[in-house]
């Protein structure tokens, strides 16, 4: 087995270096990545013959696995976590006195995603002929926003890229951190709604047919309720091949109409409305503004760019336009306050916390502050939601599954009445 002599830097930012044995130079890579060292540089002291003859002799199929690998790149998809993890390695790195381009090769050659390691390769190399990394961030609008790429240039105009990242790597975990518990909470809900709909198509279209031919055999005069479900039954067993593509059909139009500008308009006013919904829709906004807005001023990106950027990532045309008017609104000369309360879109708390801040010249502190507060609450609003939506959907279906048993036992008990 070769042996190999290697320098790198551990978790901590501590230059590391040594010899170990390994496989190849991949092998050795992943071996000190389980450690948490990151190799910079290595070498071969001793060759391996034994290795050495058997790559040569499986070279053939070591090829077939590198085109199964490459093709299986093609569906990978990059996640969030992979550039946040990258994010805050890059700045370990960066703080420890590795150059720029061999920390992004060093990183491109750890990662175990493969369409990742491309890009992170293709960054290297537009570093190394010279380009700036918030320039060659720019080619992949996908997996690097806006937010990410002017925060790396501001922190590259500054000389401090690495503090920068490491506050962007910060926000990024909070933001998925605060997503997760949000859609963790309303997975129940839905699959639960998801039984519900099987329960009740399953007794729609199998079981309630055949329980009816013996009302239809009695020529027994039937409640209105029982009709009813005859009717649904039917109308879901004989026509569900047209039914089904029509809903799909329906639902595709509704998506369509809600995507575009009126429909988004009025689909977002709407969602601010909604009686319990409402409230957790505009807070997890107004956490998201404080705290994209508050990461982006620390890092020295100008106000009225960050506002741009903090706008497009509200997800509410309703907040968004009352964003865009604050902008217009301090290029005039106002302060950030002024026109958010003025919209009557944000709470009152907010916008004192951030007039607060401006005059005490620490916006971003009273911003991170602010991003807390509605985080917290997110969270106990996310509690509260979900505590009342399982009930509720076991209530939900105790009454459909109910409505069916009591349209099949009522007859049933007339036609045993009228026997006696």
């Amino acid at each position: 087995m070769p042996l190999f002599a290697y320098k790198g830097i551990a978790a901590g930012g501590k230059n590391v270096s040594g010899t170990r044995e390994a496989d190849g130079p991949k092998s050795l890579r992943q071996l000190l990545k389980r450690e948490s060292v990151f190799i910079t540089e290595m070498r071969e002291v001793r060759s391996g013959d034994k290795s050495n003859r058997k790559a040569a002799g499986g070279s053939a199929k070591d090829s077939a696995l590198n085109k199964e690998v490459d093709f299986k790149a093609m569906f990978e998809r990059i996640r969030p976590q992979d550039v946040s993890i990258f994010t805050r390695q890059l700045s370990t790195l960066l703080r420890a006195g590795i150059p720029l381009a061999e920390g992004l090769a060093a990183l491109a050659e750890q990662s175990d995603n493969k369409k990742f390691q491309m890009v992170l390769a293709g960054l290297r190399q537009k570093v190394n002929e010279g380009e700036a990394l918030a320039k060659a961030l720019e080619a992949h609008p996908r997996v690097f926003p806006d937010l990410y790429v002017n925060m790396v240039r501001s922190g590259e105009a500054a000389g401090n890229l690495d503090v920068v990242l490491l506050r962007l790597s910060d926000f990024m975990d909070t933001q998925t951190a605060l997503r997760g518990k949000v859609s963790g909470a309303m997975t129940y809900p839905i699959i639960m709604m998801i039984i519900g709909a099987l329960v009740m198509g399953v007794l729609m279209i199998f079981v309630v047919p055949q329980i009816t031919e013996i009302f239809e055999d009695s020529q027994q005069a039937l409640p209105l309720n029982t009709q009813i479900l005859i009717f649904v039954s039917r109308l879901a067993g004989n026509w569900w091949f047209i039914l089904t593509p029509l809903a799909g059909v329906v639902v595709w139009l509704l998506r369509r109409w809600a995507a575009g500008p009126a429909g988004r308009q009025k689909v977002d006013r709407w969602k601010l409305k909604l009686p319990v919904v409402g409230p957790l829709v505009r807070y997890l906004a107004v956490a998201r503004f404080a705290r994209t807005l508050a990461t982006m001023l620390a890092s020295g990106v100008p106000v009225l760019t960050a506002l741009e950027i903090v706008r497009r990532v509200l997800n509410n045309v309703v907040l968004e336009k009352v964003v865009e008017e604050a902008r217009d609104a301090i290029r005039e000369g106002e302060s950030v306050a002024a026109p958010l309360k003025r919209s009557g879109q944000f709470p009152s708390m907010m916008c004192h916390m951030v007039a607060v801040g401006e005059r005490s010249g620490e916006l971003e502190t009273m911003l991170e502050h602010v991003a807390d507060a509605y985080e917290r609450d997110v969270e106990a609003k996310v509690a509260r939601l979900t505590a009342l939506l399982s009930p509720l959907m076991i209530v939900v279906m105790a009454v459909g599954v109910g409505f069916v048993v009591f349209s099949i036992i009522q007859p049933i008990l007339q036609i045993q009445q009228f026997v006696q």
